[in-house]
């Protein structure tokens, strides 16, 4: 048994971020002792998993419905190619960037604005946010950090 103060210290995760997890079903304490909440040394598994998926994108919300609050994870093999699809949106999204602000570190044009390449940069920047924004309209949830 690990009580808060050990757990937090093992695992890097604060005893308030500990709680919410806890307030929020993502995992349980299994007793007190005094005033520390206890945990099983299994919790510990369980906050790697939810520092995975967090890495990954999920929300809290997204990750209780797959890993709930106690047993064994329930993976849900398209909500993960789902994921692992957005994520390699990602990938390609961030890689276009980076490539874009590469040339424009190295264009020759006099102005940033004269060069066709910054342009459809900047044209794709604004599209980009268009769509997001609308996306975040219809569900405002969507890409909401917990």
């Amino acid at each position: 048994m690990l009580d808060i103060s050990e757990l937090s210290r093992e695992s890097g995760f604060s005893p308030s971020k500990l709680r919410y997890y806890e307030e929020v079903g993502l995992i349980r304490s299994v007793g007190r002792r005094g005033l520390k909440r206890l945990y099983e040394d299994e919790v510990k598994t369980r906050i790697s998993l939810i520092s995975l998926a967090q890495t990954a994108g999920f929300s809290l919300g997204e990750i209780k419905e797959t890993i709930g609050s106690e047993g064994r994870p329930d993976l849900d093999g398209t909500v993960l190619a789902a994921k692992a699809d957005a994520i390699d949106a990602k990938i390609k999204e961030l890689t276009a960037l980076r490539d874009g602000l590469r040339h424009v570190m190295n264009c020759t044009a006099e102005n940033h604005l004269d060069c066709p390449r910054f342009q459809r940069i900047i044209r794709v920047a604004l599209t980009k946010k268009q769509v997001d924004g609308k996306r975040s309209k219809k569900n405002p949830d969507k890409g909401r950090r917990n």
